[in-house]
């Protein structure tokens, strides 16, 4: 239980952190009309990937039985993005740096989450196939319409 709330804290500070960077990179517009534009609602795509790890965080701190699942989402989410922009399907927003520390993170949330290390509820296969496709959706959604 110790080794899970060390883990959960430092996903929870990196993910904090990285909320942090991404929601400074925001441009807010300054007109009103400029609000219902796409290219608006793009730039929160990087930010909606750090609140993924800070759910999937704070859910394998108090141990939650959706942590795996939380954890497989964030897992995806944040593997999806660097992939779809080398398969040239998009060009990320997220910087390098976030992309690089976000990386690292999802291989050790898809670790902790199919491994089932600390026996939260175990992942189904429909489960990890619906973390996979929500996945998709987010990158898709922040991404795909630019």
């Amino acid at each position: 239980m110790r080794k899970r709330k060390i883990i959960a804290l430092l996903l929870l500070i990196i993910g904090l952190a990285l909320s942090a960077a991404f929601l400074m990179r925001i441009e807010f517009p300054k007109g009103f009309e400029t609000y219902f534009k796409r290219e608006y609602y793009n730039q929160f795509g990087p930010l909606a990937i750090s609140i993924e790890l800070l759910i999937a965080s704070y859910y394998l701190f108090i141990g939650h039985k959706k942590t795996n699942f939380t954890l497989a989402l964030f897992g995806f989410t944040a593997l999806l993005d660097p992939l779809f922009n080398q398969l040239g399907l998009f060009n990320s927003i997220v910087p390098l740096y976030g992309t690089i520390l976000l990386s690292i993170c999802a291989m050790l949330c898809l670790w902790l989450a199919f491994t089932n290390l600390y026996k939260l509820k175990r992942l189904s296969r429909f489960a990890a196939f619906f973390s996979v496709i929500l996945g998709v959706f987010v990158e898709l959604f922040f991404n795909f319409l630019q």
